[in-house]
């Protein structure tokens, strides 16, 4: 009885310092979607240019290896975000725009340590914002497409955020 105890808590410890550990550093990264082809559409797929700055996203960030692809449920951030998921053969997951904290949330509980995550010019700020704990950043114009944040995150506090361009 005594022994089984003793195994009970080793692997409980175990599981909680793997827990702790999958949380330790994480890299955020996050995008507008490219290019939209049609304005009046409330769905439009992604123009020549936004299929162009979508593969161009593959090389810019693709040093990072994510692990895990949010995309808002639109073609458009799907498609920004859909030649890398491809890439590294994995799913883009929708996440709901209007509860951020949600996202964010599930990012730090999961053992997966670097993500992508597409959105709008409204909503990619604010993930940032809400992420600093501070009112960082400012909507974008609709005609401003290329910036990547790259939140770095250890042991649950940002340490850097930086804004890339591509």
């Amino acid at each position: 009885m005594k022994v089984s105890r003793i195994i009970l808590c080793c692997i409980t410890f175990l599981c909680l310092a793997g827990s702790l550990a999958a949380q330790s550093k994480k890299t955020i990264l996050l995008v507008r979607h490219a290019e939209k082809a049609d304005a009046t559409s409330a769905d439009p797929e992604l123009s020549a240019a936004g299929r162009e700055r979508a593969l161009r996203l593959v090389e810019t960030i693709g040093k990072y290896k994510p692990g895990a692809f949010y995309s808002t449920d639109f073609k458009r951030t799907r498609d920004t975000l859909a030649p890398f998921a491809g890439k590294r053969k994995k799913q883009v997951q929708i996440y709901d725009a209007k509860n951020p904290q949600k996202l964010f949330d599930e990012m730090m509980r999961s053992k997966t340590k670097r993500f992508v995550v597409a959105g709008h010019s409204n909503t990619i700020p604010g993930l940032a914002n809400l992420m600093t704990k501070k009112e960082l950043f400012r909507n974008l114009d609709d005609s401003e497409y290329g910036a990547i944040w790259v939140v770095r995150i250890k042991n649950g506090q940002i340490q850097k955020v930086e804004i890339l361009p591509y």
